[in-house]
């Protein structure tokens, strides 16, 4: 299934992966209508941003709303082809200050947008899970098949959110795609997350680098070879009903990421690993590293990024104050 002129809803689309996701299929010739979380400040999150440098506004429907409220999302979903979703609550620090709203977002919203796209007969679902919902890697590389084990309130909730939209494939045949991404990252990636905070710090002239555990491997992807990984399996005739990791197969301490980050953009660092940025003992993910087999088959979907690059590219985003200004590296973001 081809996506030209599909009529496309992409939730969470103020977000870091999803306004990248909208800027990628309104260039395929989608009719793209943006679900952005309403609030008082008329804010389109990221949309906002690539409003000022591109046409994209003029090729989106916005649509505020919350997917908490499925009456809202009925209206959001009707005469739309295909959903991608990846509205969320994703912090895993905030998630121990307030899991109660992870379950309200990431299950209950999860469970509205499939009940809708049941009853409205919706081509596909992409719906995003994320690594952290394997915990610490028991087998390396992790496959689809590796058991769940989330450690965080927010890993839960994205576990649970998967198992319904197998439960609805299975159930009532709707064609819900899991896609896996591993760490992701790139331009206007959140500052809570591991790669900003490493080069906002940088920037900002600061040699002292204040991180959490940096002992931990991740594997990390650049957020162009994420998007066309969403791409991919929404395109795909077999992706329905799978679970398909999308990772590098590579993996990097946080130590290593933090001294090549430092190497790329000329400067000495000193890490300080701060015990209020570490998680709690038990709920530390020591090591993610993908199995993308599943993905390169089914999928025809493979990195092209190398890590250097793609932190090369977000190095640069984040170097223009016009970017920079939008964070806050002096504060610790939960």
């Amino acid at each position: 299934m081809k996506l030209l002129n599909k009529k496309i809803l992409v939730t969470g689309a103020g977000g870091f992966i999803g306004s990248h996701l909208v800027e990628a299929i309104v260039k395929k010739g989608c009719k793209v209508r943006a679900f952005v979380h309403y609030n008082s400040f008329n804010s389109w999150g990221w949309l906002d941003y690539i409003n000022k440098i591109s046409s994209i506004k003029d090729n989106i429907e916005v649509f505020n709303g919350d997917i908490r409220d499925s009456y809202g999302l009925k209206r959001a979903m009707k005469n739309i082809d295909i959903v991608f979703h990846l509205a969320a609550l994703i912090g895993i620090p905030y998630s121990y200050y307030s899991p109660e709203s992870y379950v309200d977002t990431n299950i209950k919203g999860t469970l509205n947008i499939l009940q809708v796209a049941r009853e409205l007969e919706i081509q596909k679902i992409i719906h995003t899970s994320t690594s952290e919902v394997y915990g610490t890697a028991q087998f390396t590389p992790i496959t689809e098949e590796h058991p769940i084990n989330p450690q965080s309130p927010y890993a839960a909730t994205k576990a649970a959110a998967d198992f319904i939209a197998l439960s609805f494939y299975k159930s009532f045949n709707t064609p819900a795609a899991i896609i896996r991404p591993f760490n992701t990252y790139g331009p206007r990636q959140s500052g809570r997350a591991v790669i900003p905070t490493i080069i906002s710090q940088i920037i900002s002239k600061k040699t002292k680098i204040k991180l959490g555990s940096v002992h931990p491997t991740r594997d990390f992807t650049y957020v162009k070879d994420t998007v066309q990984g969403f791409i991919n399996a929404a395109e795909s005739d077999d992706s329905a009903g799978k679970i398909i990791n999308i990772g590098s197969n590579s993996e990097i301490s946080i130590n290593e990421l933090a001294n090549l980050i430092a190497k790329l953009m000329g400067s000495e660092i000193e890490i300080e690993a701060l015990d209020k940025r570490k998680r709690p003992e038990k709920s530390e993910v020591e090591r993610l590293l993908a199995d993308n087999s599943k993905a390169r088959e089914l999928l025809g979907w493979s990195p092209m990024y190398k890590l250097e690059e793609g932190i090369m590219e977000t190095i640069k985003w984040f170097s223009d104050p016009e970017n920079l200004k939008i964070y806050k590296p002096n504060i610790y973001n939960i």
